[in-house]
């Protein structure tokens, strides 16, 4: 059987390096090359298979099908531009062209599979995908059964707290991040609303139909390598008998997502292409008001594995060919 060739642009850090860790199981892809430009030469093994990091100006765009673009944000719109120039089809990992992100973010389709038919097929026909940010999936995915049931509450204020592992402020020596700074601590930070993926979320929200809610978005560092667990309550307007009806009946079939009556923990989801999540009613409230819990590795559903996830429907292949569910 051919493989169908495609190329990591930023494969050194770590949504680049589970990229790379997943292409070299999948069966039907073939990493044609994979660029570092501080390591470049640097021989890295995955599994069974040893690549050599390369430049990226060194870099063959046009024998790839799909280009992943895990460059850092900033920095990856001029070779999303130079992939496409190539013929290739781009997975962007960056911010640059998620909504919210100015004129760019008009240019890539930014979806999640699992929010329908509609967001599979323009995955299938885009040339860029924007792929969503790890606070923005557990978030939004959460959140979207709600909105689709019309259970949340007009003018509501949805309050969002993310609990996410270090490996998700990236692999850039950071004086805050080291061991000594993060073990036996848990902090909040980009406190005010001031952390940038809260414009991907509002946005998104806006575009399934609620923009006259208040979000707050309180993302805080856990002193592990991987994985978020987002709480959020949100003003509903009738209490359920089943908190969790509208995710089971909206999500029925979904191979990544799972549906649970137990709180989710972050070992549930490990290394895994899933987001486990729940709901639940809150007791003492004056209005009814649910509590939403979703849990997902960072690295996977939050980066590398759903954008393996959308590459896979690009080439038409089955969504969950070669991810760990």
């Amino acid at each position: 059987m051919n493989k169908i060739p495609v190329g990591v642009l930023g494969a050194s850090g770590y949504a680049g390096r589970e990229l790379c860790a997943l292409l070299a199981q999948h069966p039907r892809f073939a990493l044609a090359f994979a660029t570092a430009n501080e390591q470049r030469g640097q021989r890295v093994r995955f599994g069974r298979h040893q690549i050599s990091f390369i430049a990226s100006d060194d870099a063959a765009l046009d024998e790839a099908a799909i280009v992943f673009c895990a460059l850092p944000h900033g920095a990856s719109l001029p070779w999303v531009d130079r992939a496409r120039a190539s013929g290739a089809r781009v997975v962007d990992l960056s911010s640059d062209l998620r909504p919210g992100n100015g004129a760019a973010a008009t240019r890539a389709a930014y979806v999640m599979p699992e929010l329908g038919a509609t967001v599979r097929e323009s995955i299938r026909l885009a040339d860029i995908v924007a792929n969503p940010g790890c606070y923005p999936t557990s978030i939004l995915l959460a959140l979207a059964p709600l909105v689709a049931a019309g259970l949340v509450t007009p003018g509501a204020m949805i309050v969002a707290n993310s609990a996410s592992g270090v490996s998700g402020a990236g692999n850039s020596p950071k004086r805050e991040l080291l061991f000594g700074e993060v073990t036996e601590d848990f902090r909040a930070y980009g406190v005010g609303n001031t952390h940038r993926h809260l414009k991907e979320i509002t946005a998104t929200m806006s575009a399934l139909g609620v923009d006259d809610a208040d979000i707050v978005f309180t993302p805080h560092l856990l002193p592990i390598a991987r994985g978020i667990l987002s709480t959020i309550t949100v003003p509903v307007v009738a209490e359920l008998t089943d908190a969790t009806e509208p995710m089971r009946t909206m999500y029925a079939g979904e191979p990544f997502i799972e549906v649970v009556d137990e709180q989710p923990r972050l070992v549930d989801v490990a290394r895994r292409n899933v987001v486990r999540m729940t709901a639940t009613m809150i007791l003492g409230t004056r209005t009814p008001t649910m509590l939403v819990t979703s849990a997902i590795d960072n690295l996977v559903k939050g980066a590398a594995g759903q954008a393996l996830q959308n590459a896979n429907l690009m080439c038409g292949l089955n969504e969950a060919e070669g991810l760990p569910a």
